[in-house]
């Protein structure tokens, strides 16, 4: 007997419904043509000089956690990842999209948090105020829209799901319909500096 669909014939789904649904990522993945499995995944990092950003950063962060309670995804945005986001836009000179529009199905639509694009460097940012697994699960769909979106012959694509203090990787191998994600949790402010250097690293591709 054939499972019925997770995805409904006839239903539009956005990239924030995906967040919704509860069943395992392979088997909503699988109902978009896409492979998925977890492992350790060796990210690009920068040899940039960090120093400063970091110093800079690690005062822009301890204010922030100081003064905002961090009881929404919103708050989250504005105090922790938005200022970071920024400070790494500033650095490497590219343009930070903030609520990016993707259309290009039913099963396909919706706004990127934060989308950043210099040439074969892309990388996608997904906010949640809470359950990565979840989160991950909607930016796998991100990277998949991603792909029919842009026109670009990178053949990865990396994308990021954080709450602000933690931050999970993953990528999208385009020739292998495969999403990759990373088994590390990089933590905020403790490894901000591995995380600043792997964010550096994506961008510069």
């Amino acid at each position: 007997m054939t499972r019925p669909p997770i995805l409904q014939p006839g239903q539009s789904y956005t990239f924030s419904k995906y967040f919704e649904l509860s069943f395992p990522p392979e088997d909503i993945l699988a109902e978009l043509n896409c492979l998925y499995k977890r492992e350790r995944l060796l990210l690009p990092k920068s040899d940039f000089n960090i120093i400063n950003l970091i110093e800079n950063l690690q005062r822009i962060l301890e204010r922030n956690l100081k003064r905002v309670r961090l009881l929404s995804e919103e708050a989250r945005k504005q105090a922790i990842i938005s200022p970071i986001l920024l400070e790494i836009c500033d650095v490497t000179e590219t343009q930070l999209n903030i609520e990016y529009p993707i259309n290009i199905s039913a099963l396909l639509q919706g706004s990127l948090d934060y989308y950043i694009s210099q040439g074969r460097g892309l990388l996608v940012i997904e906010a949640k105020q809470a359950d990565l697994s979840k989160g991950f699960t909607q930016l796998a769909v991100e990277l998949i829209a991603l792909d029919q979106w842009i026109n670009n012959d990178s053949n990865l694509l990396y994308g990021a799901v954080t709450t602000g203090e933690d931050w999970r990787f993953g990528l999208y191998k385009r020739q292998e319909k495969l999403i990759v994600e990373d088994f590390k949790l990089y933590r905020v402010p403790e490894e901000l500096a591995e995380l600043v250097s792997i964010l550096i690293g994506i961008i510069m591709g």
